[in-house]
Parts: C-alpha cells; structure tokens; sequence
C-alpha cells in the first residue's frame, strides 16, 4: 500500500498574507511579488496585469514612480477582511487622493486583485 503524505503546514490567512503584502512595500519588489502566484490577475480600471511576470513589471514600474513623501502620507481609511477576501481604501494625499485594493486569497497567495486610484 502506498504511503500517504499528508501535509500539516498551515496555509497563511488572509489577515497574513494582507499584512505581509502592505509590509513587502519597504521590503522591495522580491518581497512584493511572493505574495502572488503563476495564475494571480491584478485588474486595472484600463488593463489586466497576468502572471508573475507581469505583476512583477507592474510593481516594479509603481515602485519607481513614487515620488518623494509618498509613504508618509500613506493612510489606510478601511480595512475590512471577510474570509478570502481583503478590502483596502487609501490615500496618499497629495499624490492620491483616493484608492481601493480587493485582494481574493487562496491557498497563501493573492490570486486576483482589484485597484483604483485617484489622483489631482
């Protein structure tokens, strides 16, 4: 009879997999793209970022974007985390006057992502 291997590893939640995420910001892109897999979407309001490859160009791209004082401006307004799903609305004022991020978690990764945000 063949042995089975069951696995007790525990897979982060989503409060977990959140917190990293907002955390990997300071810790750069490596950090930012583990939270994420091969099938994990980020949907843009004009584009949908596919894969590990592209979500890594994304961030790369919005990490060199940010302008000096960016992060101390950065406020969370709402957090709110039902089961899989993670619900984020921020600013960053005067760079962005409003966002939002959904984050759907599965299996410890981010596997689809919503973002918005509004800027003067």
């Amino acid at each position: 009879m063949p042995t089975v291997i069951t696995s007790t590893k525990k897979m982060p939640d989503t409060h977990q997999i959140l917190d990293h995420h907002l955390k990997s910001f300071a810790q750069g892109l490596d950090a930012l793209v583990s939270d994420y897999c091969d099938q994990s979407v980020v949907q843009l309001p004009d584009r949908t970022v596919r894969g590990l490859s592209e979500i890594r160009q994304f961030f790369s791209n919005f990490l060199e974007s940010i302008k000096p004082g960016f992060w101390e401006a950065f406020q969370i307004q709402r957090q709110v985390i039902e089961g899989d799903i993670a619900y984020l609305v921020w600013n960053a004022k005067p760079f962005v006057v409003l966002a939002t991020d959904t984050l759907y978690v599965r299996e410890g990764k981010i596997l689809i992502q919503t973002f918005t945000s509004f800027s003067q």
